[in-house]
């Protein structure tokens, strides 16, 4: 797995070709299938937010459904059209109001993939009404949602998974057990890249705006723009009807931090796991800089993000997201000892430090990490619902890398470094 290119569109076309991909390997699904036949558990789904996304992961679902013994039973989205696609896709009950869809005392688990000021509230809502959240990332829009939703999930006792899909790679996690059995020395720092570059910005491309759709529309073109806002429960500021805001809003700050949580999400999540652990590790300082170089068609987020976090553990990350150019930087774990290329699984000795390197590796001069079959996200989600174990990204780790990624849009905002105390969970003076 290339790490640096484990992207929303490959994501996509995964989904939307045979929910049998979303699987890892053949011997898994018939594995998973077993498991559902003997617990005879049938874990039925909601799924909340069709758009690309959540259109990929219903398909997904529907695809998968017999293998793992599971059936979506409603579909949710405030805006009509979409709604309507996705009850021809699942065959389900469809809701403009996620709230009725919770009322369900047959649904177990709900699948969020809203736009990211919502994700946190209808998390807690769902597990308010005792069902189980997937959540795509980034985990929530702010801190405070962050922390908040933490401990709902340790209040309700339900089984959350965020979505970044690197975490699902068994490369991050053979990765955390070679870092801690000191395979490179005392882990320095790491750094990691989501470039992108295209003629046609992809925030724009990929979320096409509808002229003929709005609030004052009938029948499929109707959308429920004060509910998409949140304004009534402060998720973002009343604004009269915008579909740029609307289809864009991932160019937006009271909807989204841009590249930040879009893109950096995916990068932060497995290198915690991989350098901190399952839990992952909250931050001491942040800093972020960049700018809005090219793309200038009126949006808030920059085009270029450079982040940069210290740890308590003491350990520096460097991270990096344009939309300018897509050359990547490459995954990389730093140690006295040696290197760790996360992309490839290789690691090296570095400067002085052969004779050590080589203790560590079995007298190796390089050693490769050696990856295995390791299930996707969403069967990790069920497996977990079904039978325990550790998730795939917990909430301890979303909510690590979402107090980072979130420092760093406000660092970038108020051009200021962002001190975090992780023991009170407070901003630092």
């Amino acid at each position: 797995m290339n790490l640096a290119h484990a992207s929303r569109r490959d994501f996509l076309q995964t989904a939307g070709v045979a929910g049998a991909a979303l699987l890892a390997g053949g011997a898994l699904t018939r594995r998973s299938h077993a498991r559902a036949d003997e617990a005879n558990d049938k874990i039925r789904f909601g799924v909340i937010g069709c758009g690309g996304m959540g259109t990929g992961h219903l398909n997904g679902l529907v695809s998968r459904s017999e293998a793992d013994n599971l059936q979506v039973v409603g579909a949710c989205d405030v805006y009509q059209r979409r709604l309507t696609r996705a009850q021809g896709i699942a065959h389900c009950e469809g809701y403009l109001d996620y709230r009725k869809l919770l009322e369900r005392p047959d649904l177990d688990a709900v699948l969020i993939a809203t736009p990211d000021h919502w994700h946190g509230k209808i998390a807690i809502d769902a597990m308010s009404a005792g069902k189980h959240v997937y959540v795509e990332k980034p985990m929530t829009h702010t801190v405070s949602q962050a922390l908040e939703l933490r401990d709902a999930v340790k209040r309700y006792k339900k089984v959350l998974q965020v979505g970044p899909q690197a975490t699902g790679s068994d490369l991050v996690w053979k990765a955390h057990d070679a870092l801690k059995a000191g395979r490179i020395g005392k882990v320095t720092w790491a750094q990691g890249s989501y470039n992108r570059n295209a003629r046609v910005c992809l925030f724009n491309d990929h979320q096409r705006i509808d002229a003929m759709a709005g609030p004052d529309k009938l029948g499929e073109d109707f959308i429920d723009w004060k509910m998409w806002l949140g304004s009534e429960w402060g998720l973002a500021p009343e604004i009269p009807w915008n579909p740029e805001h609307f289809f864009r809003f991932r160019k937006y700050f009271p909807y989204n931090g841009g590249v930040a949580t879009d893109l950096l999400y995916h990068k932060l999540a497995p290198l915690l796991l991989a350098i901190a652990g399952p839990q992952g590790e909250q931050p001491l300082r942040v800093n972020a800089s960049g700018g809005l170089y090219v793309e200038k068609d009126g949006r808030d987020i920059p085009d270029v993000f450079l982040l940069t976090a210290d740890f308590p553990s003491e350990f520096s990350v460097f991270l990096a997201s344009t939309l300018t150019n897509d050359t990547q930087i490459g995954d990389r774990i730093y140690g006295k000892h040696g290197t760790l290329d996360l992309d490839a699984g290789m690691l090296k000795p570095n400067g002085p430090y052969t004779d050590e390197f080589q203790q560590a590796n079995g007298g190796q001069t390089e050693a490769k990490l050696e990856a295995a079959a390791r299930r996707d996200m969403v069967g990790n989600f069920v497996d977990v619902i079904r039978g325990g174990g550790p998730l795939h990204c917990n909430v301890d780790l979303g909510c690590a890398t979402m107090i980072t990624i979130k420092l760093a849009v406000e660092s970038y905002r108020q051009k200021k470094t962002m001190l975090w105390d992780p023991q009170s969970e407070k901003l630092a003076s």
